[in-house]
């Protein structure tokens, strides 16, 4: 997946201020949220499969187990939450 920002001349600037490459920063902030998501969908994941007695084995490997995890979306938790308030 590619995520494409645009920055106004202004906000390049600003970034620049901070950070030494503007591009990296951006990256590695994405890329830090995505492991702290799939820490928090793996221990998830890994406990309803310890506390379920029909799975025998996990996968060792933490890709596999956030891929086959069923989880939903923000946008579809979002949803269900807002459905449920009545909105």
């Amino acid at each position: 997946m590619n995520i494409t920002i645009t920055l106004t001349d202004a906000q390049e600037k600003g970034l620049a201020y901070v950070a030494l490459s503007p591009q990296e920063w951006a990256e590695n902030a994405v890329h830090n949220r995505c492991r702290i998501a799939m820490d928090e969908i793996y221990e998830a994941e890994v406990a309803r499969m310890t506390a379920d007695p029909s799975i025998t084995s996990i996968p060792a490997d933490k890709d596999a187990v956030v891929l086959a995890a069923d989880v939903q979306t923000a946008a579809q938790r979002n949803a269900a939450a807002a459905s449920a308030a009545g909105e």
